[in-house]
């Protein structure tokens, strides 16, 4: 099964994340442009409110009190955490069933899973979108409620970036395969994508029927940054 259908189906799965796009919550937020440089100075300041460890301590318990102003803080400040690896491959693929409603077995299969791909890498989404969709067909539906939330605001977190529709206004990611979750959460089906110099990916998209709707843009600038910091080899 291609990583393409995968997707999709992850994300006809979570009807209330597309639910986000269709009842306007995503139009409606503030768009801003992140600046890096600030996020990484508050997210290292012990005395602050977006101090790293205290954001992912909060972040890593069964609530849903954290709020976008943090869910930014949290998601761009991976860039700068030593544990950052961006482009690293997965050990924990999809576990999925493709032949329709799981079982309570293949749940369990699917929720353990994604736990471990989650310890290993927080902000790995389509683990989360698996695991949350499992929790539901479980009945665990308050922590189904909860992951549903953390996966929602970060999401609301890339969005609130930019409007992908040029250069400078491009979504910031700080993961490659979350540009492709965005793009399905918003009902779109990737098409092509093409890389920019300097670090610019520009992904084209498609309606369900095949409709060549254009593309969008996204700013993989850190991402870039710090994976030639961390194999400086590849620059050679």
């Amino acid at each position: 099964m291609t990583t393409r259908r995968i997707l999709t189906s992850i994300a006809i799965a979570l009807i209330s994340i597309a639910a986000m796009a269709q009842g306007g919550i995503l139009p409606e937020l503030k768009r801003e442009k992140p600046d890096m440089e600030q996020i990484r100075r508050e997210t290292h300041d012990r005395t602050s409110p977006y101090y790293y460890p205290r954001l992912m301590e909060e972040f890593e318990r069964n609530d849903t009190v954290m709020k976008l102003d943090k869910f930014r803080r949290l998601y761009l400040g991976y860039t700068f955490q030593e544990d950052y690896s961006p482009y690293r491959s997965g050990d924990h693929p999809l576990t999925y069933n493709p032949t329709g409603k799981p079982s309570r077995e293949m749940c369990d299969s699917i929720i353990a899973n994604a736990r471990r791909a989650l310890d290993d890498n927080p902000f790995d989404l389509r683990q989360m979108m698996m695991m949350t969709n499992a929790l539901r067909e479980k009945g665990q539906t308050n922590l189904a409620k909860i992951w549903q939330y953390k996966l929602n605001y970060l999401l609301m977190a890339i969005v609130s970036t930019g409007t992908g529709e040029d250069e400078d206004h491009a979504w910031y990611v700080i993961d490659p395969q979350h540009e492709y979750v965005l793009l399905n959460m918003m009902n779109y089906f990737v098409d092509d994508h093409v890389f920019y110099d300097p670090y610019y990916e520009y992904i084209t998209v498609t309606d369900a029927s095949g409709r060549r709707l254009g593309g969008f843009y996204f700013n993989i600038h850190h991402m870039l940054e710090e994976y030639y910091r961390k194999h400086p080899d590849e620059t050679e």
